[in-house]
């Protein structure tokens, strides 16, 4: 069962949809507040130069409180109440009730009276006395205390924002003026921006998530193209066949240009396996098929049985598998051990080795001082001893080897003055089953596996083997492995 958001599309429109939702949500909350805020603010400000134009004005400050002009519209309610609490004039919906709130009373007691050079205390006229006292005498007070409140007006009750702003009539009577602004249509614009943001948000959200899905679709559209044909591949088991490149030049491109690379690696390891079986399975025949023939013949008259033939065919077959075993764990990735290794010992060790059985004796030059690397030691003497049956095959007089460092490499030579190695054939001559001379005999040519081995094996080590012209003529096969200090 195909599990919910299993598709890339699915997963990337969903964190799209979160993170724009979230995004949203924060920014709505966020400009709702800010927005609330700027709107109390400015009712607030209201409220404050409404009380201000009543307290300040001349019937109020001449203590005729019945004549102030108070606004009759219920949004916008006004009272005027003295120091001991009592309503001295109210707008129309306030009128016959208490105070509608006792918050900053105006002071009690009698205010100075104001003198053309400044007060009974001696003070200037424009030096305003500190909060908590009353205003000079005709003064409306610099101070204003904002609350807001919730006030029943007729069978209702609403919320304002209130100012409180004192003053002091000619009398001397102080007296303190509530105005307050309704906050209902602060209160429906918030609602209103709510709403609008309620239903634009789910819509917004549907539109990313859309946007998402399909630009999402189209970016992958290349990648399931890839998909399907690797499908292909894999069911029809043609590995000559490539996935479809965009021309993007983005990581798409870049999947597909890789993937293209790794079938084509592929399609080589397989046919260089099917190639390696077909060869491995021809070079087989050959011995095997010899040694059946003697012993048929030895069945049949045991007096022509060559014991000496059956032998060399016995060790030519055990020859050719060693080289097949070990070529099959070169591929199947196996490391060489780390073992630190005197190339000139080993050197000087396997041509000792060697002596009863080389048709030329191999001249040494050597260099003073250890050549010190890691690998493994049986894996480099193979190298070296195919490498020395190579250039016993086709040498005619002489064969040289030379081990010397330079600078952080230990170099490995050896060399043959036989008709070398043509410059065109100096890169297939260490493919597997490869001769040059397909005129020679099996017999006398071997598999075409040795150079092949050694060059696996020296490029495990982490080395190079190449085939130049030696200085005097013939082939010179050059060992490269990194020296260890």
């Amino acid at each position: 069962m195909r599990r919910p958001f299993a598709s890339v599309r699915a997963r990337a429109a969903l964190a799209a949809t979160l993170v724009v939702s979230v995004a949203l949500v924060a920014a709505g909350v966020a400009l709702v507040a800010v927005l609330r805020h700027n709107l109390v603010d400015r009712a607030s400000l209201e409220s404050e130069v409404a009380a201000r134009k009543v307290a300040g004005a001349q019937a109020a400050l001449n203590g005729d409180f019945g004549s102030v002009a108070l606004p009759d519209d219920e949004d916008r309610p006004v009272q005027i109440v003295d120091s001991a609490g009592k309503v001295l004039a109210a707008s129309d919906d306030l009128r016959g009730r208490g105070p509608v709130t006792n918050y900053s009373p105006a002071p009690k007691g009698t205010a100075p009276k104001v003198s053309s050079h400044g007060d009974d205390n001696g003070h200037d006229d424009d030096d305003d006395d500190d909060h908590g006292s009353a205003p000079a005498r005709g003064k409306v007070g610099t101070d204003v205390d904002r609350k807001d409140l919730t006030v029943r007006v007729g069978d209702e009750t609403h919320d304002y924002s209130f100012a409180a702003v004192q003053g002091t009539a000619y009398d001397g009577r102080t007296y303190t003026v509530y105005a307050g602004i309704s906050l209902e249509g602060e209160q429906a614009t918030l609602d209103q921006v709510t709403r609008v943001m309620l239903i634009g948000l789910p819509c917004l959200l549907v539109v990313v998530a859309g946007v998402t899905w399909l630009v999402t679709r189209r970016a992958l559209r290349p990648v399931e193209g890839i998909r399907g044909e690797m499908a292909e591949i894999t069911a029809s088991g043609d590995l000559s066949r490539r996935v479809p490149q965009p021309d993007s030049h983005d990581e798409i491109a870049r999947l597909a240009a890789t993937t293209n690379e790794t079938l084509t690696a592929l399609e080589r390891s397989v046919e260089r396996q099917h190639r390696f079986v077909a060869d491995a399975s021809h070079e087989l025949r050959s011995p095997i098929a010899s040694l059946r023939t003697q012993l048929e013949v030895a069945v049949a008259h045991s007096e022509l049985l060559d014991v000496e033939g059956v032998l060399e065919d016995v060790i030519r077959l055990q020859h050719l598998a060693a080289d097949l075993l070990l070529l099959a764990r070169l591929d199947a990735g196996e490391r060489p051990a780390e073992a630190r290794i005197d190339l000139a010992v080993l050197v000087r060790k396997e041509l000792a080795e060697r002596t009863a059985t080389d048709r030329i004796a191999p001249s040494l030059s050597m260099s003073d001082g250890p050549l010190d690397v890691r690998g493994s030691r049986g894996q480099l003497a193979r190298v070296l001893g195919n490498l020395l049956d190579n250039a016993q095959r086709h040498a005619r007089s002489t064969v040289g080897v030379e081990v010397r460092a330079d600078g952080a490499d230990a170099v490995l030579i050896v060399t043959d003055d036989g008709p070398g190695v043509p410059e065109a054939d100096r890169v297939r001559i260490f493919e597997r089953f490869v001769r040059l001379d397909e005129a020679r005999t099996r017999d006398d040519g071997g598999a075409g596996l040795g150079l092949a081995i050694a060059r696996d094996v020296v490029e495990r080590h982490g080395g190079t083997l190449a085939v130049s012209q030696a200085p005097g003529g013939g082939a010179a096969f050059q060992v490269r492995l990194d020296r260890t200090t």
